[in-house]
């Protein structure tokens, strides 16, 4: 089974209509401003993993500040699970600097959802106050046992709409914060693996952590494969494209020709996964 562990979709009010939705959300308009930012709906993701040997994909919408908006867009994203039972599993997603956060992680989850995420904080980094406020979310998640996806990027390189201006020392310091929590960081989690290697503290830290590879054909070589192998584990790493960022041919492709074996693939792109989003979602998979 090929496990998509990282995709974005949006409701037809959104798609139709993008314009609508810049005011007072100037991450999404930068992400989103220019017309060759695709932005994707249900029947399309299925199309898509229908077209590319996808069997199940992990989905969510946008970090969105206003509360109706964010309501909304999780509401699809619950109908969405529904509408393609078996082939979707869906995260609630939000601005966790909204009082409201904690409320919205609740009502997602009850209404079915198999954990929370993509959360970002596009405008701050990952700072102090940040973490702080993914409290509420974290216990509801730590309760139920359900992954929490958090956005990272590397904190050296070039620059990229979406690029945060976390630090590796934000990361670290929100997965220690959060110790028992099942934390997934997107984009190869900015690369804080590498410290591994010392001797104390890390590697014990990252106990409950994975790692996606979301837009990883644009950030790294394919020997990134080996290097997260090595240093995270490989039961450690989850295929995930941000579709409709790159569809998941292109990953595909990339692993083949990183050497590692079959049964490292498999893991990578969906065994891992399975394991994971088990217990959210045993009767779908």
């Amino acid at each position: 089974m090929k496990i998509d562990f990282h995709t974005h979709i949006f409701p037809g009010k959104i798609r139709d209509n993008r314009e609508k939705y810049f005011h007072g959300e100037p991450e999404f308009t930068l992400l989103y401003d220019s017309p060759k930012s695709k932005i994707s709906g249900a029947a399309e993701i299925v199309e898509t993993m229908n077209e590319q040997g996808v069997d199940f994909s992990v989905t969510f919408g946008f970090p969105w500040k206003n509360p109706e908006v964010y309501k909304m867009h999780n509401d699809y994203i619950m109908e969405a699970v529904e509408r393609y039972p078996g082939r979707l599993a869906g995260f609630g997603c939000f601005d966790v600097m909204d009082d409201g956060a904690g409320q919205e992680a609740e009502r997602c989850i009850e209404g079915g959802l198999a954990g929370i995420g993509e959360l970002a904080f596009y405008g701050s980094g990952i700072d102090r106050e940040s973490i702080e406020r993914l409290e509420p979310v974290m216990e509801i998640c730590l309760k139920k046992n359900l992954p929490v996806l958090i956005h990272t990027n590397e904190p050296v390189g070039h620059k990229y709409p979406g690029k945060t201006s976390n630090t590796l020392k934000q990361i670290y310091s929100m997965v220690r914060r959060y110790p028992e929590n099942i934390i997934v960081l997107a984009h190869w989690g900015g690369g804080i693996f590498f410290f591994s290697t010392l001797k104390k503290e890390v590697k014990e830290s990252l106990k409950n952590v994975y790692f996606d590879t979301a837009a990883s054909p644009f950030l790294y070589d394919t020997d990134i494969y080996k290097y997260a192998k090595k240093l995270a584990g490989i039961d450690k790493i989850l295929f995930g494209s941000d579709f409709p960022l790159i569809k998941p041919a292109r990953y595909f492709k990339e692993l083949d020709n990183t050497g590692l074996s079959k049964n490292d693939i498999d893991k990578i792109c969906g065994l891992n996964a399975e394991r994971l989003l088990k217990q959210a979602v045993q009767p779908k998979l």
